[in-house]
C-alpha cells in the first residue's frame, strides 16, 4: 500500500493485496485520516467483483457522513452495478474532479 498526502487529500493506492486485507488496514488507520478527502486506487488490481467494492461501503458511509469524500479509482467494472452511496471512477483524475464537485456541493449547503 502506497500513501500519498496532498493538503486535505490523502491517495492511497494499492496494488497487490487482497481487498478484504486493504478495508482491515484502512480501518486500523482510520483516525489518522478521517479528515481527509481518501481516494482508493485500485487500478493495479485485477477486475474488482461487486462484492469486494462492497467491503468498502461502510468506511464511505462513515467518511461521508463526517462531511468528507471518499472515492474509489477502478478502471474495469460495471459501473451500472454500483450502489450510489459507493463513488467508483474509472480514473485518477475523475476522483479529483469528484471532491472537487463535492466541496463545492459542501459551500453551497448540499
Amino acid at each position: 500500500m502506497l500513501i500519498d498526502k496532498s493538503g486535505n487529500i490523502t491517495l492511497i493506492t494499492q496494488e497487490r493485496a487482497k481487498v478484504t486485507d486493504l478495508v482491515n488496514r484502512l480501518s486500523g488507520m482510520y483516525d489518522k485520516y478521517k479528515n481527509d478527502h481518501l481516494i482508493i486506487n485500485l487500478s493495479g488490481l485485477n477486475r474488482l467483483t461487486l462484492d469486494e467494492l462492497l467491503e468498502f461501503l461502510e468506511i464511505s458511509n462513515t467518511h461521508r457522513r463526517a462531511k468528507n469524500s471518499f472515492v474509489l479509482v477502478c478502471e474495469d467494472t460495471d459501473y451500472d452495478l454500483i450502489p450510489d452511496e459507493l463513488v467508483v471512477v474509472p480514473t485518477l483524475q475523475e476522483a479529483y474532479d469528484i471532491i472537487e464537485m463535492e466541496e463545492i456541493e459542501r459551500d453551497l449547503g448540499f
